[in-house]
């Protein structure tokens, strides 16, 4: 099996360069001007795109993904509308990776079987479920497996080797490897600390390692692409949507943009930790 995920890492690795993995809350800050948004992510940059599953109670996100969860539900935003949002995305991209992050919960709900049909025809590429252990792989992860998505695992700096093997057994695609102890957006990554989380992973998996969590400038994804296969964006490109938004929290002529520069200007970054290295 080989998805999307698979060919655009393989396309980078051939062109010497990382990724840079972009997230965004579905439904963020309407349905609409979030799909609006997510159409001009790959034009800026983005190589892979996260797309947050907004839920009430999402314990691994800081305030700005929080608030974006509570925009997108108060838009009305569901699990299906999320599915739909990919399908919109799919009519005119049929390359860039889609990877939904979230829960379990809302899955769960939906019933995981329909959920990974729906997913797969819609044109998602794989999931991040944070809430998720290893130790519950038959509920999720094997039967995603199966239907042909990659699930994504997330390392932390509290997976000791002990613990690595098993975070590693049933991860494709790639795995994310969180530089921080704690909740998005809570602090800067270190570069060093993560070149050396980077190789203890590496000597464990031959899967890309992106890293992700308290990277927010040009400056620390050029640093934290270096040493990785891929940096991943999220609450910045939150921030820069917020900021964007009226006073009552609704979208603005400025929005769709606010977010497109940002992402260019990251992007721009990542791709310089390439020409760093030559």
């Amino acid at each position: 099996m080989t998805t999307r995920i698979d060919t655009r890492f393989a396309e980078l690795k051939k062109a010497g360069r990382s990724a840079f993995v972009t997230f965004l809350m579905a439904g963020d800050p309407d349905p609409a001007t979030s799909l609006e948004i997510i159409k001009a992510l790959p034009k800026a940059g983005a190589d892979v795109i996260e797309i947050g599953m907004p839920f009430t109670d999402p314990m691994a996100d800081g305030p700005s993904i929080q608030a974006a969860g509570l925009r997108a539900l108060k838009a009305g935003m569901t699990l299906k509308k999320t599915l739909d949002l990919v399908r919109g995305f799919r009519k005119d991209d049929n390359a860039t990776p889609i990877v939904l992050m979230g829960y379990y919960n809302p899955i769960y709900i939906y019933g995981v079987d329909k959920f990974l049909a729906d997913a797969k025809t819609a044109g998602v590429d794989g999931l991040i479920i944070v809430d998720l252990p290893p130790e519950e792989d038959d509920e999720l992860c094997l039967p995603a497996m199966k239907a042909g998505l990659n699930f994504i695992r997330l390392a932390t700096p509290t997976t000791d080797d002990k613990r690595l093997p098993a975070v590693l057994a049933n991860t494709s695609g790639f795995v994310y490897y969180v530089s921080i102890t704690g909740i998005t957006g809570a602090a800067a990554a270190d570069s060093t600390a993560v070149s050396e989380a980077v190789a203890r992973i590496k000597r464990h998996t031959k899967l890309p390692v992106c890293v992700g969590f308290g990277i927010r400038t040009p400056e620390a994804a050029r640093a934290i692409a270096s040493h990785a296969n891929g940096a991943v964006v999220g609450t910045a490109l939150v921030d820069a949507l917020k900021n964007s938004l009226d006073a009552e929290g609704r979208a603005t002529s400025k929005t769709v943009n606010a977010v497109a520069e940002l992402t260019a200007s990251l992007a721009q970054g990542v791709r310089g930790a390439q020409q760093a290295a030559e």
